[in-house]
């Protein structure tokens, strides 16, 4: 089954977060973690990652943190996928290496595959990430209630 990289995950959790803060504050890699319960070693590399790449502003120090400093609506779920796991390839033999692929020599569907693969970078250059994290879904929803609603109680 093709599904979207966990490191991927990572980045639209840590962008949708930090893209509900109020303009300046800065958004911790612990603060993702403690949250969403991720894993700290690569949410942490993530944030490294698109802060290199200029779609983060790393602020070093106690009170460090991230800021996002790219429009999200100009960066697409290709842009975002190449920059932390590299290109989208839905079979082995798209490296180049056609030695990892046990029917490379009487395979005939790598046509078919190349078309596929394509298609589906296609796609992924036509979804933005600013796009993509502002949709909510049914069940985000109820979550975000059960969560206000728990606050509402505690105080």
């Amino acid at each position: 089954m093709f599904k979207i990289n966990r490191k991927i995950e990572y980045a639209l959790i840590a962008l949708k977060h930090m893209s509900h803060k109020k303009p300046g504050q800065l958004t911790s890699a612990k603060e993702i973690c403690d949250i969403y319960r991720t894993p700290f070693d690569p949410t942490s590399r993530v944030l490294q990652i698109l802060s290199q790449n200029g779609i983060l502003q790393a602020e070093q120090g106690a009170r460090g943190g991230y800021l996002i400093v790219k429009d999200l609506n100009t960066l697409s779920l290709r842009e975002l996928s190449l920059l932390i796991v590299g290109p989208i390839e839905i079979a082995n033999c798209f490296h180049g290496d056609y030695s990892t692929c046990d029917i490379s020599q009487t395979c005939h569907i790598i046509s078919p595959m190349l078309t596929l693969n394509e298609q589906i970078n296609v796609v992924f250059d036509t979804v933005m990430i600013g796009d993509l994290i502002q949709t909510k879904h049914a069940k985000e929803k109820k979550i975000r209630q059960k969560e206000q609603l728990q606050e509402s109680n505690s105080q």
